[in-house]
């Protein structure tokens, strides 16, 4: 497995482990504890990991749109235009 398939199935199962802290339930109304990640339904894995997926593509993109304006912002060295 190349570490582009393995870093959203570790996010996904951790996304999966924390899914109840996430949730938000601070009363814990939710006694029902959540399925080890195995014995989740290939499906519902599946959807997690593409999900995971996404969200690393977009964070990657907002990095990379980031740095492109951050580096357009400052003049590249002896190309700054002095004066009035």
């Amino acid at each position: 497995m190349s570490t582009q398939e393995v870093l959203p199935e570790q996010f996904a199962q951790l996304f999966h482990r924390y899914h109840q802290v996430l949730e938000n339930d601070p009363e814990g109304t939710h006694d029902q504890a959540l399925p080890a990640w195995h014995e989740v339904p290939e499906e519902e894995r599946t959807r997690l990991v593409d999900a995971t997926r996404l969200a690393l593509r977009e964070m990657e993109i907002i990095g990379r749109e980031a740095k492109k304006r951050e580096d357009s912002y400052f003049a590249k060295p002896g190309e700054a235009e002095w004066g009035c």
